[in-house]
């Protein structure tokens, strides 16, 4: 956060920042509800505030207001992908997608991403600053603007590791659940992570209901630190330690996010290891096909082999879905629009966008 990020401020600080420019407490209440429940574009529209005040939030704390720079609709699904251009030129993807139970957005924490996960596309490139809370509920409303419905889930899965950027990712969930602002329920908001152990221990003692979704990929050591680097730091044992420690602490089923890789981990050996290794433990397993990565070179694993991977499971008593694939007729996997547009703009250095328009840019 710059200190000029507003909507990263806590409810205390937006009334502690009035209360300095003579305001009253209440006043600053308002601006809070305003930032984040209505969601104001203008301080012009904050009529309840004074023009003064107005005026000074103007010039002192200029709002961020995302707009997409780039969206693309899939024809299969209807699940829509976001690019957003930040004030520095960067840039973050978000998703938008339908299910029964919701409409749910898929929002990123970092531009780029320092982890290495081998069948990313997020992390092509390495990690080039965190996202402030701000950058990120923006992501959220921005989207909730342009699809025109309320949005009712979160999962902070898209581009970077969200517990590398853990006081960003805790203001932002506070922010997100206050009664205040969206006042969505942190039972409907999803952390991903590759495995920062020492930041699931610090997460686990702040006892919030959110899901913790962990990227697991792999039944063993070896398998994992092949396709995750964080996995040489971070032992398979010390991780599911951890995340034992999560359910202890909050109550909370662990997800466990498994990405299949023809030929790397979708075995029926691979199978019967992870069972073993996740048998009696409240959780559930997220068995994902993996997105194809034209950098990485990887292929999705045949449909008949995902369903005997997931029949192999459930004989463990281990609740299992396999992942409905969304957006794969759009750059669907995270980072592949953005990738695009950092591609663009090697092509073609100081256009407005970086890059070069596209005949979807030319239409709009």
């Amino acid at each position: 956060m710059t200190g000029k990020d507003i909507k990263s401020f806590s409810l205390e600080e937006a009334v502690q920042t009035v209360r300095e420019m003579g305001g009253k407490d209440f006043q600053g209440k308002q601006l809070f509800e305003w930032l984040h429940q209505k969601q104001a574009d203008s301080y012009e529209r904050m009529t309840n505030l004074p023009k003064s005040m107005r005026s000074r939030l103007e010039e002192e704390y200029p709002l961020l207001t995302l707009q997409p720079a780039d969206a693309q609709i899939s024809a299969l699904d209807g699940t829509r992908k976001y690019l957003f251009a930040l004030p520095d030129g960067q840039m973050v993807e978000s998703v938008w997608m339908r299910y029964r139970h919701g409409d749910s957005v898929c929002i990123s924490s970092q531009a780029g991403c320092r982890m290495g996960c081998r069948f990313c596309a997020s992390t092509i490139g390495g990690l080039v600053r965190n996202l402030s809370a701000q950058e990120m509920l923006e992501q959220v409303y921005a989207v909730g603007r342009a699809v025109g419905k309320p949005v009712s889930h979160v999962v902070v899965m898209g581009t970077g590791e969200p517990l590398d950027n853990y006081e960003n990712l805790l203001k932002f969930i506070r922010i997100l659940n206050h009664e205040r602002g969206m006042h969505i329920s942190q039972r409907n908001i999803t952390v991903s992570t590759c495995g920062i152990v020492p930041r699931i221990y610090d997460l686990a003692r702040e006892k919030l209901q959110i899901t913790l979704a962990l990227s697991l990929h792999g039944a063993t050591d070896e398998k994992r630190q092949n396709l995750m680097p964080i996995a040489k730091k971070h032992t398979l044992f010390e991780t599911l330690e951890a995340c034992d420690f999560y359910f202890e602490q909050t109550g909370r089923r662990i997800t466990y996010e498994y990405s299949l890789v023809q030929g790397e981990n979708d075995g029926p050996e691979d199978a019967e290891r992870l069972g073993k290794l996740l048998r009696g433990k409240n959780c559930h397993v997220n068995l994902i096909p993996v997105n194809p990565v034209k950098e990485r070179g990887f292929r999705q694993s045949e449909q008949k082999v995902v369903d005997k991977f997931k029949n192999k499971l459930e004989k463990y008593g281990i609740n299992v879905t396999i992942r409905r694939e969304m957006g794969r007729d759009i750059d669907g996997a995270c980072g592949q629009l953005r990738r695009r547009h950092m591609e663009m703009d090697a092509d073609r250095p100081g256009t407005p966008s970086g890059g070069k328009i596209t005949e979807r840019e030319k239409k709009r």
